[in-house]
């Protein structure tokens, strides 16, 4: 948990923040359950999240491949606007010489 500025009400009233968009949460619930189905995705570390259905897609993935099959999972959502794809490799770096 990060600490809070001395200006910060953590415990305030939020009753003026925005509601996440219904059509947001479907969406966001639907790539979550792809990518837990799919034989390529079930068993990497993805974290989805939506807003303005665009999906986010966090995390460390074992190759190449899981990240790019994550990201076709997502755009395959009915109402998925765009995908932005920060999955990053586990594991070393191999140089290509």
């Amino acid at each position: 948990m990060p600490w809070p500025l001395p200006d910060e009400n953590w415990f305030g009233d939020t009753s003026n923040q925005p509601e996440p968009d219904s059509e947001d949460l479907r969406i966001e619930a639907l790539v979550a359950q792809r990518l837990s189905i799919d034989w390529t995705t079930r068993r990497q570390q993805i974290v989805v999240s939506v807003q303005n259905r665009v999906v986010i897609l966090a995390g460390v993935v074992s190759d190449p491949t899981t990240r790019q099959v994550a990201a076709e999972l997502a755009y395959d959502v009915p109402g998925v606007f765009d995908i932005c794809n920060t999955l990053r490799l586990s594991g070393p770096r191999r140089s290509h010489w």
